[in-house]
């Protein structure tokens, strides 16, 4: 069991808390897709080594015993199927499904290697031949982590 999932009562997402543009993700998802999510950066986190190496590339969600983990776009549909929002459910069950699996991969993939070019992106955003460039201490999440 992990942690960080024994510390909350819902799914945890756990995101790149120096990332600009993932933290103002975060932010939408608990807006518009699931209110009740809890965040928390993987700088701030207490995730195995293997699962803060993964981290740094691909956001995780751990569901709340902390026994199972998703990450990349499986995360993103499990947490809209997650959602108790109209529609997010449905494109959870999509995004699970080929071919748009498959897309939705290849798409994720490319915002997670492009990111430091989003809105709100910046140099400490951008990952290179799997290593992050510029490991700053993680930004407060205020209102972004934690939560929960």
């Amino acid at each position: 069991m992990s942690p960080i999932a024994t510390q909350h009562p819902a799914p945890v997402l756990v995101f790149d808390g120096d990332c600009g543009f993932c933290t103002s993700s975060v932010r939408l998802a608990r807006r518009f897709v699931e209110p009740r999510l809890c965040a928390v950066p993987w700088q701030t986190s207490d995730l195995s080594p293997a699962a803060r190496a993964r981290a740094q590339e691909e956001v995780l969600l751990l569901d709340a015993p902390g026994k199972r983990l998703w990450g990349g776009i499986d995360a993103i549909a499990v947490l809209m199927l997650a959602s108790r929002r109209p529609l997010w459910p449905l494109v959870g069950w999509l995004l699970r499904r080929a071919p748009l699996r498959a897309l939705g991969g290849a798409a994720y993939h490319w915002v997670s290697r492009n990111r430091h070019l989003m809105p709100g992106g910046a140099p400490a955003c951008e990952i290179g031949d799997g290593r992050r460039v510029g490991d700053g201490a993680a930004r407060s999440a205020s209102g972004e982590g934690g939560g929960g």
